[in-house]
């Protein structure tokens, strides 16, 4: 890879929304969800294009109008409800593959539901990437508001801890006893494009963290989330 990799910012938004109808273009302080993220995106100065990969000519329009590239549509069979990640840029790879001979290095995942983000923060992920020729991705992380080693599943009767560390009874072990960990909060993930072709996968095998603080986290799914996340925009809490 070349000291000045291209970096290929990619927007997945279907249309196809139960919690709140077309939520990728639902209004969020004046604006559609997704204008949010196109417009951190083409601030930032490690990204050298943003596409939308969408099924909706709706969405694809108020993208355009936003700024973003949308050279295609989806396929309808990988914008379902339990579609994951990896088909959508797998495929958005090799349409520009085949119809443009473009070939970028790194793709940066920016989901419009996470729209608290800042320019700033999404190069400093990129550059984390950059600087570590080994690693394979970068995911957002933070530490969780609830820890993992204390949480059930329901057996026929009683509960059963999900996790099993070794440690007796971690469930009834103070904070501090248990090992640290993070939750993946979708707010920024780069990964590179051999990654996601050779190895056909979303993250790789090498993992670098990008440790941020979870009050920058509003995942939109509710009305009620959305709400929150208008009324940090509008007090610039993020």
């Amino acid at each position: 890879m070349t000291s000045e990799p291209h970096v290929l910012a990619l927007i997945p938004a279907r249309g196809g929304s139960k919690s709140i109808p077309m939520k990728n273009i639902a209004p969020l302080a004046g604006r559609p969800l997704i204008a949010h993220s196109i417009e951190v995106a083409r601030k930032c100065r490690r990204i050298s294009r943003v596409i939308v990969s969408t099924d909706s000519e709706q969405i694809r329009q108020v993208s355009l109008s936003c700024g973003a590239e949308v050279p295609f549509l989806r396929p309808a069979e990988i914008a379902e409800d339990d579609t994951t990640d990896l088909p959508v840029f797998v495929h958005a790879l090799r349409w520009l593959s085949d119809h443009e001979a473009y070939h970028p290095d790194i793709v940066v995942h920016i989901r419009p539901t996470t729209p608290l983000r800042t320019p700033e923060r999404v190069d400093a992920a990129i550059e984390a990437l950059i600087e570590n020729p080994e690693a394979d991705s970068v995911r957002a992380v933070s530490p969780p508001l609830q820890n993992p080693f204390k949480m059930w599943t329901l057996g026929d009767t009683y509960l059963e801890p999900l996790v099993d560390i070794g440690i007796p009874e971690p469930y009834n072990q103070p904070r501090q006893r248990l090992p640290t960990v993070y939750w993946q909060t979708g707010y920024i993930d780069v990964v590179r494009t051999s990654s996601l072709l050779e190895k056909e996968s979303m993250t790789g095998d090498r993992i670098l963290p990008y440790i941020m603080d979870e009050q920058f986290v509003v995942d939109i799914d509710q009305p009620f989330s959305l709400r929150l996340a208008e009324f940090l925009m509008e007090h610039g809490e993020y």
